[in-house]
């Protein structure tokens, strides 16, 4: 029996709730990413994002930046901010939240950004920006291989060194109190 395109009880496509489920779960997440006081459980909530967009890039049909979103972010970026997040001292942030006296500077540039983000959103022909951005595994796979070979190993080096410096770092004998 074939799963029908549109959810019977609202007429909703299954793409349109599935993205509605994924960007409120991302929403949700980054809010609590920027709110929770356990630094470790912020860490967490940040992975729950950036899986959540994945989600979506899933569902606008690129799945190769979905892999690269969870193989980048989720795997190397989140994993190595949760391990210096463990590296250090302190774990918990204050036990009352302190908001800074520049939150009215803070909440303009806040809504100047959302107004310029919804005019770029609305003056954007969508249609015609899909059809120009069509890429194949194969040819993001042949650009990162034959002409960005010298970056794309500057990249893991860079990473390797980050690895590296890390493990010293956590190896370092500390001093007596």
């Amino acid at each position: 029996m074939a799963i029908p395109g549109t959810l019977p009880i609202i007429g909703a496509s299954w793409d349109d709730v599935l993205f509605v489920l994924f960007a409120a779960v991302m929403l949700g997440s980054a809010l609590l990413v920027v709110t929770l006081r356990d630094i470790i459980r912020s860490g967490l909530a940040m992975i729950v994002c950036f899986g959540s967009l994945a989600g979506i890039y899933v569902l606008l049909g690129s799945p190769i930046m979905a892999a690269t979103q969870v193989l980048v972010y989720i795997g190397a970026i989140s994993v190595l901010v949760l391990f210096a997040i463990m590296l250090t001292q302190t774990k918990g942030g204050p036990a009352r939240l302190v908001f800074q006296t520049q939150w009215w500077a803070a909440a303009i540039a806040a809504i100047a950004i959302v107004i310029i983000l919804a005019v770029v959103v609305g003056s954007t022909d969508w249609q015609a920006s899909a059809e120009r951005a069509s890429a194949t595994t194969e040819a993001v796979a042949r650009l990162l291989f034959d002409e960005y070979t010298l970056p794309f190993e500057a990249v893991s080096v860079l990473l390797l060194a980050a690895v590296i410096g890390g493990v010293f770092l956590a190896k370092r004998d500390r001093a007596p109190d």
